[in-house]
């Protein structure tokens, strides 16, 4: 298989595999996008999340993480859900089951059909679990590109991705660089509640309510200048993809685990307040708000009350 057709298909087993685009670009260092993380880290718009501030050089260079990588598959799954927004809001990712749970397995059948169809092929996949610039490599990859709102837009489905790579030690064809679709359009950075959105691409994430709501860990409390602006929002906040017009071309996910639990869906301020921590761990189970934990649900509630 010549090199460009062995491209074209890996890119068709992601599909089959169920992920929503895929693109490919070299293994070359991702220089200027980890010197624009280093920048934002010593301004210390990472706030409390350590985890940004070690393996800049893995971050930087893949072959840090698989000395033979030549290739990177970066891939995106859609997982919006069209069910209306409740009082109590949760951002929709975290409506249905742990992505990196359903996303990993979907990896693991990748990786294994790779295998199957060239024997001397090696990879490490990541979903939001490695030292990777996921982004670049999404844009660089051709999957979509960074929003001014610093989330991956893609052309298909918008914004309402996650996005996972396989690093590989094949001698793929890499794909064009998505192309800065944005314009002058600027409602993502004035639809922003707290301002997090401190100039275009650029978040501060000392500000930012999904920082605020599910990173900032109880029994720190919400600062009282952002809690009066969280507009509702428990874990997480989409009111920056809300307001992209790239949106409209939302389409269903056909992923049955990414759907709204019900209970999630009718949850209130005073059934949170009255939860024990029986009843916590058996509603999040295989949930990804089970990471804020019962104190962190609790403290978002009070920060909501007052408003």
């Amino acid at each position: 298989m010549t090199r460009d057709a062995l491209s074209i298909r890996i890119k068709e087993l992601a599909l089959e595999a169920g992920f929503t685009k895929a693109g490919i670009t070299s293994a070359e260092p991702f220089t200027d996008a980890a010197s624009r993380l280093d920048e934002w880290v010593k301004r210390g718009m990472h706030g409390l999340m350590g985890y940004m501030e070690r393996a800049h050089d893995k971050r930087r260079d893949v072959s840090e993480i698989m000395p033979e990588a030549k290739s990177i598959l970066s891939l995106a799954l859609n997982y919006y859900h069209p069910t209306p927004t409740p009082e109590i809001k949760i951002s929709r990712y975290a409506w249905g089951d742990d992505y990196h749970e359903i996303v990993t397995e979907k990896l693991q059948a990748l990786q294994a059909s790779i295998k199957a169809l060239v024997p001397e092929a090696e990879g490490r996949y990541y979903v939001d679990t490695g030292p990777l610039m996921e982004k670049a490599i999404a844009e660089r990859a051709g999957v979509g590109w960074i929003g001014k709102h610093t989330n991956v837009i893609t052309r298909e489905v918008g914004s309402w991705v996650f996005l996972a790579e396989i690093i590989l030690n094949l001698d793929l064809i890499p794909d064009a660089p998505a192309e800065d679709l944005c314009g002058t359009c600027n409602k993502c950075i004035e639809a922003c509640p707290t301002d997090a959105i401190v100039a275009p691409y650029q978040v501060d994430a000392t500000k930012c309510i999904s920082y605020l709501t599910i990173e900032l860990k109880a029994p720190q409390e919400i600062p009282e200048e952002h809690a009066q602006k969280m507009e509702g929002w428990l874990y997480g906040c989409d009111i920056c993809q809300d307001v992209c017009p790239w949106n409209r071309f939302e389409a269903p996910t056909p992923i049955q685990a990414f759907a709204p639990r019900t209970e999630l869906l009718q949850l209130t301020a005073r059934s949170i307040e009255d939860m024990e921590q029986e009843e916590f761990s058996t509603l999040m189970r295989r949930s990804p708000i089970k990471r804020t934990k019962l104190a962190g649900l609790k403290r978002n509630v009070k920060a909501l009350q007052r408003r």
